[in-house]
């Protein structure tokens, strides 16, 4: 489950399960920006020469960091995560 996130239906799916750090980055930053992204998270690898590599070696050694970005990934419509709606005929 995300960190902090209440899921009224424990029957459904983790959504962070099967997501590597690096999609969750990428799909923040197609929806956000870099410039989007520090005005969530005031984390300064995305305000000062940002990428994504400097950005994951960031994220994978700080945790709370690291949650803070899983936690708004958590709040993206499923659309911007990449999921496919489900129950549509």
């Amino acid at each position: 489950m995300c960190p902090g996130f209440y899921m009224p239906d424990e029957s459904q799916k983790d959504i962070l399960h099967g997501v590597t750090l690096e999609m969750i980055l990428t799909r923040l930053l197609a929806k956000h920006g870099w410039e989007g992204l520090y005005n969530r998270i005031k984390i300064n690898c995305f305000a000062k020469n940002p990428s994504i590599k400097s950005s994951l070696v960031f994220l994978r050694r700080t945790p709370w960091a690291r949650a803070k970005v899983e936690n708004l990934y958590c709040y993206l419509k499923p659309q911007d995560r990449g999921e496919e709606k489900t129950g549509t005929h």
